[in-house]
């Protein structure tokens, strides 16, 4: 007889639990997602950088404001867990970091994050990595997180680096962007890691 695997992480912990906020070691806090960050999110389409390398789309304010609303439902359905960046709780966001595919019972979630340019140059990203991070693993219970990227997206490369996920390898003509295909760096960490320096 097969004995089956048991769920790495069991469902409705995620569900059950409210979504915290967390402060980062610059002052950042990573809050969830209000619906008064929507002009936030609409702005966040429009900057070039973001635009490149993430894929968004362009959003009105309205649809900024129905995504922030199925963000929240995909807490409560335990598909994904995403956060806005901002100077404190009451500040509007300047960013986003979170895990989507996330897969429960095989314990393992994606990162996907940006900032708009009043949020760069100051480490928030390495800083809101690494806390979510350790939230996924200790918290939640997550067994393996990845990072993947364009292979020109060295900032992001630089962040996975820093934030303690090594490379793993190179995923070929992985993600369309908007001047072709790109070449995907995959970043991971497991559990039992070593926390980054």
């Amino acid at each position: 007889m097969i004995n089956a695997i048991p769920d790495v992480v069991p469902a409705g912990r995620m569900s059950q639990s409210t979504q915290p906020a967390f402060g980062l070691p610059n002052g950042m806090r990573l809050r969830p997602w209000r619906e008064s960050d929507a002009r936030a999110l609409a702005q966040s389409c429009l900057d070039p950088e973001i635009q490149h390398w993430n894929r968004p789309g362009r959003l009105s304010d309205d649809e900024a404001r129905q995504k922030i609303t199925r963000w929240r439902s995909r807490w409560q359905s335990e598909e994904a867990a995403i956060w806005a960046i901002a100077a404190d709780d009451d500040a509007v966001a300047v960013g986003l970091i979170g895990l989507a595919d996330l897969d429960l019972r095989g314990g393992s979630g994606e990162f996907l994050y940006w900032l708009l340019p009043a949020g760069r140059g100051r480490g928030t990203m390495v800083d809101a990595t690494v806390r979510i991070s350790r939230w996924a693993f200790e918290d939640l219970g997550l067994h393996r997180l990845r990072i993947s990227h364009s292979v020109a997206n060295t900032a992001s490369c630089r962040i996975a680096v820093k934030a303690g996920f090594p490379l793993e390898g190179t995923m070929r003509s992985a993600l369309l962007h908007a001047d072709g295909w790109h070449d995907e760096h995959l970043h991971a960490r497991i559990q039992d890691d070593s926390p980054p320096s």
